[in-house]
Parts: structure tokens; sequence; C-alpha cells
């Protein structure tokens, strides 16, 4: 069952008796990786052609699909300002799902818009929550803060596609139209599934088959280097959903499908698994998996 938009239960998992789960470290990815043709997006490929073509150092090869990684041998200080100055010209757009007003407004949240493949769904849901009544609105909102103030702290400029958990909406149309506008190098979508209590981990969803060129060559880059973020925290991929790499091609999804940037949906885990709903409902949870998304991010924009 899918719970994505707060209508599909998506990806993660084993079961898991204790916290333990959360901590296992996923080693790498493999040929179930989403397929890369081209380059990385036209505007942060330019950015890091002119970057290279300041650069004194050499290059070596990046991730496939991406432009070449930058040289660090000319010293640290000037590639820590180099680097501060780079991303200060990325623009990252953080949707986090639902809204903490979504379910008393159900006329609103219910009308049809386009989910861009030719068809229309539900314009936003109510989303998911724990056993204990943790909602996954209140979830999304406060992990994405986190993952502003990480990313604002690098330089990066962060746009949010709501500014607050006490409203409505937006739409997923509306979202998507949102890192549209702001030409954003990436659009990160942030949610909490809601499966069977014995599912676990968390999956990366991107657009596929896809509908233009950010979809084709840059959002698998952004999934890998997404995966390869949350599995550096220490964060287990799905045992439930997904490949056993934690990656998702799907084509209903209206906010990955209307992007015409690069753009992914994290699903961190499952709120009806135990461990991983403890793990939610607290502080400490929440920054963990604001530190895995912030780097899943930043290892993207560095590439």
């Amino acid at each position: 069952m899918r719970s994505s938009g707060g209508s599909f239960a998506t990806r993660p998992v084993r079961a898991v008796a204790a916290t333990a789960g959360l901590v296992m470290l996923l080693t790498g990815c493999s040929a179930a990786e989403p397929a890369s043709d081209g380059e990385v997006g036209d505007r942060r490929a330019a950015t890091q052609r002119s970057a290279s073509a300041d650069s004194a150092g050499s290059t070596s090869a990046g991730p496939a699909g991406s432009a070449p990684r930058r040289s660090t041998a000319a010293g640290s200080e000037r590639e820590a300002e180099r680097e501060a100055t780079e991303q200060e010209d990325f623009v990252v757009v953080l949707d986090p799902g639902h809204n903490g007003r979504n379910a008393a407004n159900l006329d609103r949240i219910e009308r049809k818009v386009p989910n861009g493949r030719g068809e229309r769904k539900q314009c936003n849901s109510t989303g998911t929550s724990t056993d204990d009544g943790y909602p996954e609105h209140a979830f999304n909102f406060a992990v994405a803060e986190q993952v502003r103030t990480k990313l604002t702290d690098r330089g990066v400029r962060v746009v949010l596609t709501r500014t607050d958990d006490d409203g409505v909406g937006p739409c997923v149309d509306e979202r998507a139209a949102i890192g549209n506008r702001n030409d954003a190098d990436a659009v990160v979508s942030i949610h909490a599934d809601g499966s069977s209590a014995d599912a676990s981990g968390f999956h990366v969803i991107y657009s596929d088959p896809p509908l233009n060129d950010a979809q084709r060559a840059a959002a698998p880059v952004l999934a890998r280097d997404m995966v390869a973020g949350m599995s550096a925290a220490g964060l287990p991929t799905s045992n439930y959903i997904a490949s056993s790499e934690g990656f998702d091609g799907r084509a209903d999804l209206a906010g990955l499908n209307l992007s015409t940037v690069p753009a992914v949906l994290v699903e961190c885990g499952n709120m009806r698994n135990a461990a991983e709903a403890a793990a939610m409902s607290t502080g400490e949870g929440r920054r963990r998996y604001a530190d895995a998304i912030a780097r899943g991010v930043l290892r993207y924009l560095d590439g």
C-alpha cells in the first residue's frame, strides 16, 4: 500500500524489534540504481564547468551522468572559499509534504489538479501518523526547517513550499511550480510512510518514465546522491517497497511529473513501525533525518 502525498504508503525496511534497526549502515548502491544519461541539468552543469575552468587543479570523474568533481589540490583555504562562493549560487526548494489543516479542509484538498501525464489527481492529502497520533505533516515540516538551516549555513538559498504547519495545501501542481519558478538546482519533497508495522526503511522516488531532460538526466543523479546521504547517516533502505538499494521510479506523483528541474521525494521511514515512529517523534530523531537529507543535497550540489 502506498501513502506519499498522503494517499500512498511507501518504502523502506524489515521488521525491527528495537531502534537498533535505524543504525544499520548501508554500504553502497548496485546495478539497481536509476539510470542517468547526460549532464546534470543545464544551470548546475554550467556552474560546475565555470568552476572547473577557474580551478588550477585537475578533475576526476564524478557520479555517472554528472559534471566532473572539482580538484582539492589548490589548498584547503582557497578551496573552502571557492566552495562557499559557488554554493551561494545554488537554489534548493524543500517541499514538506501535506499541511496541518488539510484534514479540516477536505473540500479544498480533494479537488482534482493535473498530474503531468494527461490525467488529474487529488490536490493534496492529509498524510499519515504514528500509532500514538504524531502527524506526518508535523514531522515533514520540522525536518524541512532543520534541513533549511543546515543548507543556509552552507550558503545555499532555500525556498520552502509552505512556511508553516497551520495551513492548507498547496496543491501538488503548485508545489512543483514553486520549484520551476525558482529555477531550483534541486527540489526535495520530504515525507514519511504509513505501511504495515513490520515494514521499515527509507526510499527515494523520482519520476519515471521521464518527461523532460531534468527528469531524464539530473533527477536520477539527485536520487543516487540522496540515497548515499541517507545511508551515510546510518539509515537503512526500505525492506518492503522500491529496490533493495532504496530507489523507486514512479509515474503517478504529480509533484515530480510536473517538475522541469531535478526533483525527488524522500520517504524517510514508516510511521507505523514502532522503532521508526519513536525516532520520528523525538527531536534527536528528526535531527538525524534532517542531517541525512542535507548530506544528500550537499553531495549533489558538490558533485
